[in-house]
């Protein structure tokens, strides 16, 4: 009966280095995951604006990316068209969520959606169109519209 203590003490303590062997491995130096950075408002920002000067690849979104109606989101931002305009986004914030967006010739067009915590993103008509909506949904409450057009060459959110 000991022996078969000792054993399964062995195999658990074995299977626990393991794991956290493996975890080291695909996690990075820490098991509690510190080798990543948060970012504040500023640097994504400064990030956004840097990734919509610069070339973007051409890899055209499934279809359930660029529409979430049949299933709500679980609060990863969505993708748009490859053929959404090149002009500067603007990242725009309700309390439903963030839409980052961008004009070119009055129309306007999402490039992503993000609901906020306790929201999810129901429907996403992302353009380009003159105006256009994303719809967030809260766990408790009634669902929140927003529609977001241009003023100019940039998006503004529509009262």
């Amino acid at each position: 009966m000991t022996r078969l203590v000792l054993a399964w003490v062995a195999t658990a303590l074995a299977a626990i280095a393991a794991g956290v062997a493996v975890l080291g491995l695909l996690g990075g130096s820490s098991l509690a995951g510190g080798g990543g950075k948060v970012l504040d408002r500023d640097e994504v920002r400064d990030a956004l604006a840097a990734a919509t000067t610069s070339p973007t690849p051409s890899a055209a979104p499934s279809s359930s990316a660029a529409s979430s109606s049949a299933a709500p989101s679980s609060g990863a931002p969505s993708a748009v068209p490859s053929g959404s305009p090149s002009s500067q986004a603007s990242v725009l914030t309700t309390a439903g969520g963030t839409i980052v967006a961008s004009c070119s010739a009055g129309q306007v067009t999402l490039r992503s959606w993000s609901p906020a915590q306790g929201y999810s993103i129901d429907d996403a008509d992302p353009g380009p169109a003159p105006t256009v909506k994303v719809e967030f949904e809260p766990e408790d409450g009634d669902e929140l519209e927003v529609r977001v057009g241009c003023a100019g060459e940039r998006p503004v959110v529509l009262p």
